[in-house]
């Protein structure tokens, strides 16, 4: 996949990971894009590492659209966890 492919796929991740996670997060389309990217790195090696799939196989394909939403939603909650904490001090 092209590099176009990795940003759409991490902002649509992020948004939906966003839009399973309600509250309030700072950053905009460009946070929520990292995120996304992040996500979709992180699930498709988490995909590799348990259950030894290839879950990056193109972008059409659905194991590619679940490994990035589920990274994303831990990688959001990884973010929240981290500034939740900056916050408080």
């Amino acid at each position: 996949m092209g590099i176009i492919a990795w940003a759409l796929i991490g902002l649509l991740a992020g948004a939906i990971a966003k839009a399973l996670m309600p509250g309030k997060d700072p950053g905009g389309c460009l946070i929520t894009m990292l995120i996304g990217i992040a996500g979709g790195l992180l699930g498709g090696w988490l995909g590799k590492v348990i259950f030894g799939v290839h879950s990056i196989n193109g972008f059409f394909h659905l194991s590619t659209w679940i490994a990035a939403i589920v990274g994303s939603v831990i990688v959001l909650l990884l973010y929240r966890l981290t500034l939740g904490r900056n916050r408080e001090h």
